[in-house]
């Protein structure tokens, strides 16, 4: 094996049109008997951050993960629809996506704030499952903060797959805290200025492959296969 890719989801494969904040607000209402004061705050925290952030910001008790994650999974489930119908796959993913998913030297997975019931559901929707190995990717159950996620993903790749000690590993993400977790676990980096992050941000958080989408197909494969041979 040459390489574990780990892409994240929301705003580098994925636009979900406002969904994944109503999957939060409604997982609040169901925990907490009203809705929250505010909109969940996200930018690339994993949910148990999230959740804990809105529960501290409306003056009330965090209650136990376990009842979080059901409210948050069945909320997901019952948007999926909503998802398919208002987001999209964003440009270049598809494409891009079949031709990692082929590398039969590679891995290529997610690494997500999302609990893994609903990064399933937001891939799903737009018929991305098929292309990425989830069983081997790391969730925002997984571990309270992003970086704790590369370890994860890691394990679990030399376990399912066969992954060999010491094999390289990209993120693909689209947020500093993306940069951040690849940084600081000794991992590559590919930032995608695709969110609501600028090319400028994510170069300043420390990327040195800064792109401006995915939609060119040939230059990210060719990123991946230098970082393979290395």
């Amino acid at each position: 094996m040459e390489l574990i890719v780990l892409w994240d989801i929301d705003h580098t494969l994925i636009e979900n049109a406002g969904v994944s904040k109503e999957i939060y607000a409604a997982a609040f209402r169901v925990l907490a008997g009203r809705a929250p004061a505010g909109p969940a705050r996200t930018e690339g925290r994993t949910d148990r951050l999230i959740m804990r952030d809105m529960f501290q910001r409306n003056g009330l008790a965090e209650p136990d993960w376990t009842a979080i994650e059901g409210a948050l999974s069945a909320a997901g489930e019952a948007r999926l629809h909503d998802l398919s119908r208002r987001g999209t796959a964003l440009p270049g993913v598809r494409e891009v996506l079949k031709e990692v998913s082929v590398r039969t030297a590679w891995v290529s997975s997610v690494l997500t704030g999302n609990i893994a019931g609903n990064a399933r559901v937001k891939v799903a929707a737009f018929g991305l499952d098929p292309l990425l190995d989830l069983p081997v990717g790391a969730y925002g159950a997984d571990a309270l903060q992003r970086p704790d996620l590369v370890a994860v993903a890691r394990e679990r790749a030399q376990r399912l797959r066969g992954a060999p000690d010491g094999v390289p590993v990209v993120l693909v993400g689209d947020t500093p805290r993306d940069v951040e977790a690849a940084l600081s676990t000794g991992s590559e980096i590919i930032a995608v200025a695709s969110g609501v992050h600028s090319a400028e941000e994510l170069a300043d958080a420390g990327a040195r492959t800064v792109l401006p989408d995915l939609t060119d197909t040939g230059r990210v494969l060719g990123i991946l296969e230098a970082l393979s041979a290395r």
